[in-house]
């Protein structure tokens, strides 16, 4: 079997997702056994999509989930395993869920309490827009997901150099349709006056792919139709027409 295209092939992202039919699931099983590589692979596919769903989501105070769940859940339900990367996930909609609860309690205490009309219109407003709030995650989330389970999207991890040997990101790359998009590991705050930039390295020159400061889950970057790898580098803030090969922090080929 030839490892490098079976990883490309996207599959071990839908094997991570659950997205494989038992069959699949078994197939990429006795792989995963036989070749080391595919089971160093898919923990670098498992810990992106944990850290991309850990920073988009937001966990509840304790006791939040349990208390909703008992309201909503009835007994006879059966319980759902989530895996530990999909925790995130779930706990964005416990938000949602709790922001209804919270405004009904809120409701009875201010018909007993005689709370003020406008501290009620103040509430209200900022559970409207901490709903909107909470479907602008769920939404950037699924575009994440399914991006990251593409097969048509190669994924470029890109790993730090002697300049900042802990960092990490990833790319995931259309070549078909030229998109790109990065996911950040590990990446150091910087000065105000900085900024990181992407680059793509096409026919031995570096090319521009723009401009970010660190972020949570999947950002959009330029559009590249071919490139032999990517890489990071810190530059002045705007970012410069050619690479500070110095301040390089992360490299990854395709």
């Amino acid at each position: 079997m030839n490892v490098s295209e079976y990883i490309s092939s996207g599959i071990l992202e839908s094997y991570a997702l659950g997205e494989l039919t038992e069959s699949e699931r078994a197939e990429v099983e006795r792989n995963l056994a036989q070749y080391a590589e595919l089971r160093k692979e898919l923990a670098l596919v498992e810990e992106t999509m944990e850290a991309f769903l850990m920073k988009a989501g937001k966990v509840p105070r304790t006791g939040v989930k349990e208390k909703i769940l008992r309201q909503i859940t009835p007994p006879e339900a059966k319980v759902i395993r989530l895996n530990a990367w999909r925790y995130a996930a779930a706990a964005s909609i416990v938000i949602a869920l709790s922001a209804s609860l919270l405004a009904y309690n809120y409701y009875g205490r201010w018909k007993e309490s005689e709370t003020s009309l406008l501290e009620l219109r103040a509430f209200n407003q900022q559970m409207a827009q901490d709903y909107n709030h909470v479907n602008q995650r769920l939404d950037d989330m699924e575009t994440g997901m399914k991006i990251m389970g593409n097969p048509a999207f190669q994924r470029v991890v890109m790993k730090g150099t002697t300049n900042s040997p802990g960092a990490m990101a990833s790319v995931y790359w259309n070549q078909s349709t030229a998109e790109t998009y990065l996911s950040i590991q590990n990446l150091k705050g910087l000065a105000q006056e900085q900024q990181y930039q992407l680059w793509a390295i096409v026919d031995g020159k570096p090319v521009d792919m723009g401009v970010f400061d660190t972020f949570d889950g999947l950002h959009k970057m330029k559009d590249v139709p071919r490139a032999a790898a990517f890489a990071v580098t810190i530059e002045p803030k705007g970012g410069k027409t050619s690479p500070t090969m110095e301040m390089m922090q992360v490299l990854g080929n395709t």
